[in-house]
């Protein structure tokens, strides 16, 4: 039993993680259940299929928003009551369906919020699908598949009508022991009859308006996260052109001190090329100073030379 409640709780991580994680997750988590001899186990894990992303968007709506979660199966669960209650009145359904509809909105509202978090789109058709998986959750008294809350690997579609007529069939042909019998028998299978169709056409006609309604939920979510989306991009868009603006006007300055750095550069490597030039002139200048100085000494020596010869003639 502790074994089985550990690798529950293994699987409730691995289908709370970002999508992108899952195979990896899904790899190791398996890996270690084999390497511990839990091979069955390690099998069950290798086995789960990857949620498509409408499908880890709502596992996320399950294990990060589960009071609005289940609100939307209360609010199921109070429709289909009144939906198979022959003496439900009309108000009953109404009320169980705004409050299903309200939830389903929220719900859908989230799930785009969280498929912008996770850095994936939400487009239409997956919102579409995310409303429609909503419903069904709402809609089924037990999940069909061995498919779980929160652990969903595929898309669901809501119960089809044929699936309630038993019930309903059971509901609408059951008579209170206490009523009497006003016409004949011929006369009373026909209106029960008739009572049966009439109820089989309303009910119909309520799953009609439910899918509609809930695809229009769809449609509203996608609208309005598109619009955020819009809003977003012009957002950034308006930043970005900002950016480049204040990007031109630094390249533009960049260039232009550039372009003042080269003259100076120029101007520096013509002063220095002058300076190179006068300093070869004066050093020629100085070599022949001292050239001179050295003939003028010699000339001083030799002269002396001969003042003093002449002094002793």
């Amino acid at each position: 039993m502790v074994a089985n409640k550990t690798i529950d709780n293994d699987i409730d991580a691995l289908f709370r993680l970002p999508l992108a994680e899952f195979i990896g997750a899904r790899k190791t988590l398996a890996a270690r259940l084999k390497q511990e001899g839990r091979t069955e186990a390690a099998d069950r894990v290798k086995a789960l299929p990857k949620p498509s992303i409408s499908v880890w968007a709502v596992n996320q709506l399950y294990w990060r928003h589960r009071n609005e979660f289940e609100r939307l199966v209360a609010a199921g669960q109070r429709f289909r009551r009144a939906h198979t209650t022959r003496t439900a009145k009309a108000g009953e359904l109404n009320e169980a369906l705004d409050a299903r509809r309200e939830a389903l909105n929220r719900l859908s509202d989230l799930a785009s919020a969280l498929l912008r978090e996770g850095g994936h789109n939400p487009a239409l058709e997956t919102m579409r699908r995310i409303a429609t998986t909503l419903e069904a959750l709402s809609a089924y008294a037990v999940l069909p598949d061995d498919q779980a809350a929160g652990r969903l690997t595929k898309d669901l579609d809501p119960p089809g009508f044929e699936s309630l007529a038993p019930f309903i069939r059971a509901v609408a042909t059951t008579r209170r022991v206490d009523e009497p019998a006003r016409v004949p028998a011929n006369k009373s299978a026909a209106a029960s009859t008739r009572t049966r169709e009439n109820s089989l056409a309303i009910k119909e006609a309520g799953r009609v308006e439910e899918t509609r309604q809930a695809t229009l939920a769809a449609a509203k979510a996608a609208l309005r996260a598109v619009k955020k989306t819009l809003v977003e991009a012009r957002s950034k868009a308006t930043s970005l052109q900002a950016e480049q603006k204040k990007a031109d006007i630094e390249v533009k300055n960049g260039e232009q001190r550039k372009r003042e750095a080269e003259q100076r550069f120029r101007e520096a490597s013509a002063a220095s090329a002058a300076a190179s030039v006068r300093a070869q002139n004066i050093q020629r200048e100085v070599e022949r100073a001292a050239k001179a100085v050295d003939d003028a000494e010699r000339a001083v020596a030799q002269a002396a030379k001969e003042l003093e010869s002449l002094s002793r003639t």
